[in-house]
């Protein structure tokens, strides 16, 4: 089987051309506009992929000096946190401009009059931003079959774009040149070795969302179940669950290079302790210097062993039947 058999809708180009979100972020919000106010949060609103952007947006803003110090929410549900308020800036997140519980939200947000930034690629999202002329970042891809998963990096550059302009955090910095083709080969060759086994991936606290977008591309990208958590809280209790394990694991560990010693300690003890019991495992050093270098490279990494891990099980890696079936069931 030929990648052209499987990855019906070059996805494969997708993740190659990944690193030129960040300008392609910034590019979708140069032309809104929001008042500069008191607000007393900020309130995220998205689901699957559209919800991934708050995650990295929220790690972004805890890992760097930043002017930003409001209490931020993320809601995954059909309703606003009970911190909603008329004095709440609240993002509005939906890919497809169609997810209900988003435009539940989205509702509940207009009858409190509170601050809204929506961000679609068009959709009903799009529709009623207008309406009610709410500063709409709609969101250009030209790829076919493009998934809100792919979406993530530009709509977190997007997000923190607005907040920069109100004063609320800075502009992402360029990223400098890395070599996609050598992450591609790493990662086909963590895929073999992953392949007939449930992946689990494990995190620095600092960097969890990464393996959290890694379980989420191998589920929706390779069609299996994975797990993901992170240290050193999973040293608390996850650990002593493979005493007995019920089916067969790879573990994959992403090594934090600014994390505390005491942790990166954990890691190289609690694999020795997982392979004692017979886990295989993998241990990934992070690279880069900056959040944004480790964040794209770690992301772009976890796709292409999601991606080659479709391959091996003849999945096509973009689609997502499971959730259309279970959209069009709520009918």
């Amino acid at each position: 089987m030929n990648n052209n058999d499987f990855d019906k809708y070059d996805l494969r180009q997708v993740i190659l051309e990944y690193p030129n979100q960040l300008e392609l972020g910034k590019s979708f919000v140069k032309d809104i506009k929001l008042e500069k106010k008191e607000y007393s949060n900020l309130i995220i609103c998205g689901m699957g992929g559209s919800a991934l952007p708050a995650d990295i947006l929220i790690s972004y803003l805890n890992n760097k000096h930043s002017p930003f110090t409001l209490p931020i929410y993320i809601s995954r549900n059909y309703n606003l946190p009970n911190a909603a308020s008329s004095d709440s800036l609240i993002f509005i997140s939906s890919y497809s401009g169609n997810t209900e519980e988003t435009l539940s939200c989205f509702q509940e947000a207009l009858s409190l009059e509170a601050t809204i930034v929506a961000f679609s690629a068009g959709g009903n999202v799009e529709i009623i931003a207008k309406k009610n002329n709410i500063p709409h970042v709609k969101y250009v891809i030209d790829f076919e079959a493009f998934q809100p998963r792919y979406a993530a990096t530009y709509a977190f550059v997007a997000m923190n774009e607005v907040l920069t302009k109100i004063g609320l955090s800075d502009t992402i910095e360029q990223l400098a040149p890395f070599n996609n083709r050598s992450l591609e080969v790493k990662g086909e060759k963590l895929a073999k070795k992953i392949k007939g086994r449930t992946a689990i991936i494990y995190a620095s606290c600092r960097l969890k969302v990464l393996a959290k977008i890694w379980k989420i591309k191998i589920n929706e990208n390779s069609k299996t179940p994975a797990f993901w958590n992170y240290f050193p809280e999973l040293d608390h209790n996850e650990i002593n669950g493979f005493v007995r394990p019920q089916g067969k694991f790879y573990v994959v560990m992403l090594k934090d290079p600014y994390d505390h010693p005491r942790n990166n300690k954990r890691v190289e003890i609690t694999a020795k302790l997982y392979q004692d019991l017979g886990i295989d495992v993998s241990i990934v050093d992070i690279k880069g210097t900056t959040f944004i270098q480790q964040l794209i490279w770690t992301m772009i990494l976890g796709d292409w062993v999601s991606y080659y891990l479709a391959y091996e099980y003849k999945q096509d890696p973009t689609s997502v039947e499971m959730v259309e079936k279970l959209k069009e069931l709520l009918k």
